[in-house]
């Protein structure tokens, strides 16, 4: 390569010739020279690093993205009548809550007002009685049907059967089972 003929053709078609020159640039050969043997040295190590530069920039990228597309995107009318109607939709439902746990409260408030009426009653009751000598216990608000519920409600069902027999006694060691413990002899073992 050393060797190159260039020929021209000037105005009049008759050839042009330039002499043959060889190309000696020193500054194109000790640069490839540089180049190569920075690479033979340090060419895994160049290319490990511009493989993690690729990587880092390919990640960053789509981090970029990911934030871009997660930000708030831009609210059309849909979106802000959508949040607009789930708003009172939610207010609509705590209200409806709100005014159960009202009337719940409300109807808790009377009953705690008419057991109390009903206990000042009774006391009052319990005063007269006892004002015209008779007994406070015998109360004439208390129902038969009540008094009977209390009576038997003290008393054990009977009829459910024991759960031992009536002649059992732990202290006499008898009763139970058939088999009973008897503890081994004392003294030596050996009978000389």
């Amino acid at each position: 390569m050393d060797d190159v003929e260039i020929t021209d053709v000037e105005d009049d078609n008759s050839p042009y010739r330039v002499e043959k020159a060889p190309l000696n640039n020193q500054d194109l050969s000790s640069l490839s020279l540089n180049v190569g043997e920075l690479l033979s040295q340090y060419g895994w190590y160049l290319l490990a690093v511009t493989v993690l530069v690729y990587l880092l920039i390919q990640h960053l990228s789509k981090r970029r993205s990911s934030q871009s597309s997660s930000r708030a995107p831009q609210q059309t009318p849909q979106d802000a009548a959508l949040v607009v109607k789930r708003q009172e939709a939610m207010e609509a439902a705590r209200i409806k809550m709100q005014e159960e746990l009202d009337a719940k409260a409300d109807i808790f408030r009377e009953k705690q007002r008419q057991q109390e009426e009903e206990k000042r009653r009774q006391k009052i009751e319990v005063w007269e009685s006892m004002q015209q000598g008779r007994s406070y216990k015998a109360k004439p608000s208390q129902t038969a049907e009540e008094a009977s519920s209390s009576t038997t409600g003290s008393k054990p069902k009977s009829d459910k059967k024991p759960l031992r027999s009536a002649d059992y006694n732990p202290l006499t060691g008898q009763g139970g089972s058939s088999l009973s413990y008897r503890p081994g002899r004392r003294g030596p073992s050996s009978g000389g």
